[in-house]
């Protein structure tokens, strides 16, 4: 599996596999309603180039196959992880948020900030997230809930330190 950053050649297919990891996917998690609507946003993504281009966003190949992809605002705010349905469990979504995680503790980020879906919870449960909330969103006029998550990617200066 290679990583690299986004290309404008790329849109489409992350177009595709967004819509198609979230109509099969997150359907276990949510309602064929929810998931037709949120399904529904990658209709924006023609008008959103800028979004993909100048957030740091990378793709994830195998070969020539676009399989996953994942990107961060210089804020922390870990917007977009989606893994190709059929690469599913193969350590992409983890080797994508450790890329991502590592840029932004090198841009002097203290703690990544992520609204994870139902389906995403585990995965950011498993990686040291904690839950700060759940959360109902609108999306196409559709509520549906996610998980406010953060992660400190410094020690915690405040925490009280052994001596001992």
């Amino acid at each position: 599996m290679e990583l690299r950053r986004c290309r404008a050649e790329d849109l489409e297919e992350i177009r595709a596999l967004f819509t198609a990891t979230i109509l099969t996917v997150n359907r276990r998690d949510y309602t064929d309603v929810q998931v037709r609507a949120w399904a529904g946003a990658a209709g924006e993504f023609p008008r959103r180039r800028s979004f993909f281009l100048d957030l740091y966003t990378l793709v994830a190949l195998e070969g020539t196959q676009l399989v996953g992809y994942g990107n961060i605002h210089e804020s922390g705010y870990l917007d977009h992880l989606f893994v190709h349905r059929d690469h599913q469990g193969q350590g992409i979504a983890t080797a994508l948020c450790d890329a991502l995680e590592a840029h932004a503790a090198a841009g002097g980020v203290e703690r990544v900030t992520v609204h994870a879906s139902l389906t995403a919870r585990p995965f950011f449960l498993g990686r040291g997230y904690r839950l700060l909330r759940e959360q109902r969103v609108e999306v196409g006029g559709v509520f549906l809930k996610n998980c406010a998550m953060e992660k400190p990617l410094v020690p915690d200066l405040e925490s009280p330190v052994s001596h001992k």
